[in-house]
């Protein structure tokens, strides 16, 4: 399988969270206050991207677009911290194991996510991950653009010191995650099931390997134990 990387950039909700469907149900309901209603379709279709840039494109122009779409998305922090309150916050089954034997073998972790760093910051909380367990985190709101542009890859290469694209894996649930990796020009461009889509939906997207879960990184490598 060759060496392994150097950085694995890995998503949170959906590869590493567990993915109960708070987000499109807090999106929608946000997006519903607002006047705005969505097709499941077209949340579908937006997992994975820059929460903040997801509503902002939802918005109707206007020359309050802009203050709608910030408003709209203080409802959505709102609700979805509601709704995890509620159903708490869980890992992957393993997920923290795989951090754990991905850095003893000298591989850096990043977890990158669309959500800001207060959502982002709220599940780290919850999940016991603040400290120690990962090498950096990088968010939606740390970056000009959202998935599928690159950027989160390339901030989390930054954080890292990592500096060639070529020792990168990427791991997320979704197109947009897929995207990113493509876009990154990462060697490895890994879309789990676990998460928003399914094998048909990652099928299409470029990548080059497709896995059940993230616990599944350890038996891909598993020649470099």
């Amino acid at each position: 399988m060759g060496a392994l990387p150097r950085l694995a950039v890995i998503d949170l909700a959906g590869t590493t969270v567990v993915d109960g469907g708070q987000v499109p149900a807090a999106f929608s309901s946000a997006l519903a206050e607002a006047g705005i209603e969505v097709s499941a379709d077209q949340i579908a279709n937006l997992r994975g991207s820059s929460k903040r840039e997801a509503i902002l494109r939802m918005m109707p122009e206007g020359p309050d677009r802009g203050e709608r779409a910030a408003a709209t998305f203080e409802i959505f922090k709102r609700q979805l911290t509601d709704l995890y309150d509620s159903t708490g916050v869980r890992e992957i089954p393993g997920a923290r194991e795989v951090f754990g034997w991905l850095r003893s073998k000298d591989v850096r972790v990043a977890l990158n996510t669309g959500f800001d760093r207060e959502i982002t910051n709220l599940l780290l909380e919850r999940l016991g991950w603040r400290e120690g367990v990962v090498d950096a985190v990088v968010c939606g709101d740390d970056v000009p653009d959202g998935r599928p542009a690159p950027y989160l890859i390339f901030r989390a290469m930054e954080a890292t010191g990592t500096h060639r694209v070529h020792d990168v894996a990427n791991v997320g649930d979704t197109l947009s995650d897929l995207g990113a990796g493509e876009n990154a020009s990462v060697r490895f461009n890994i879309g789990v099931l676990s998460g928003a889509h399914d094998r048909a939906r990652l099928e299409k997207a470029p990548h080059t390997h497709l896995l059940a879960d993230v616990t599944e990184l350890r038996q891909l490598w598993s020649g470099h134990e």
